[in-house]
This record gives C-alpha cells, structure tokens and sequence, in this order.
C-alpha cells in the first residue's frame, strides 16, 4: 500500500468515527423532542385518560361511588349540544366526594384543565395548587370551577343541567 493510499484510509477512518460521535446526540435530542411533545400533548392535560359518559333518560350521569375510593381524580367528558364539557370527580382525604368543571374562572380559555399531584389539584395553565378539600367549596379566580353533584345510593349523580351551566368555560 502506497503512502497516499494510507492517508486516504486513515480519512476514511475519521469519518466514520465522527459519524458515530454524532448519531447518539442527536438521536437522545430527538427523543427528548419527542418525549417532551407527547407529554404537553397527552400528559400535561387533565384530560389525558378521560372517560366518555352520557346521562340516562332522566337527565341524569350516574357514576359508583366506590369508583373514588382511590382518592385519584378520574376526569369525565360529557357531549352536550354546545360541544364537549369535561369534569372531574375526586375524593378528598376527608372522605367528601367533590366535583368541578376541569376549567377556571381566570384560565379556561388556554383550555389545559387540571392535573393531580398528591392530594392538590393544579392547574396546567398557571401551575396554582388547589387543595381537593377546597374543591366546591372555594369558588372564583383560578380554582377548579365547582360542579353541583349528590351522593344516593352509592352513587354520584351529577345533573346534565348542572353540566350546561358550565358549558361557557368549554
């Protein structure tokens, strides 16, 4: 092999290498792209899991009570005639199950709801804490908007005319 081959070789060599070094950055740069996408899109959301339900002929969303034991908050979609209108539903370390419109008197417009964190819910808009206990209790400003329900039966029932007064926030 002449000199000049092995120079060439030895290019050749480089330029592989610097390939290699290249690949895994961008690469671990794409996929925090990507993981950062998904999350603002699915995960960020109080809506990321929600649970379609309709009402009975009566006017009336019947949910079981013993579905809130957990203490999550489980975040619920309704189809009234003006468009979609979600809520949560939780159980709050005192024992009370609460409800609330997954929107705020200050935020709604950004339309990003309310996520859970420990036993406060936050809001995704302005990142403000809410304790779950508060919920339907404090009213304005940026908590969870309150949503009117009853506990019969085992169940929760949450009237479709309570959910059309919020409709404004979606």
């Amino acid at each position: 092999m002449s000199d000049r081959q092995t120079k060439r070789d030895q290019f050749k060599n480089e330029e592989k290498k610097s390939t290699g070094k290249l690949l895994l950055p961008g690469i671990l740069a794409l996929l925090a792209i990507v993981t950062g996408a998904a999350w603002l899109l699915l995960g960020s959301g109080g809506t990321a899991g929600t649970r379609t339900v309709t009402a009975a002929d009566d006017g009336v969303i019947r949910l079981a009570a013993s579905d809130f034991d957990g203490g999550r908050a489980q975040f619920f979609r309704y189809e009234s005639r003006r468009g979609p209108i979600t809520f949560f539903v939780v159980r709050s370390q005192d024992g009370v199950i609460r409800a609330a419109f997954d929107a705020c008197d200050v935020c709604y417009k950004e339309k990003k709801g309310y996520r859970q964190e420990g036993d406060a819910m936050i809001c995704n808009n302005c990142g403000q804490s809410f304790p779950s206990n508060m919920v339907n209790i404090v009213k304005g400003g940026c908590n969870p908007s309150p949503l009117s329900r009853q506990l019969a039966g085992g169940q929760v029932l949450i009237q479709v005319a309570a959910l059309e007064q919020g409709a404004r926030y979606f």
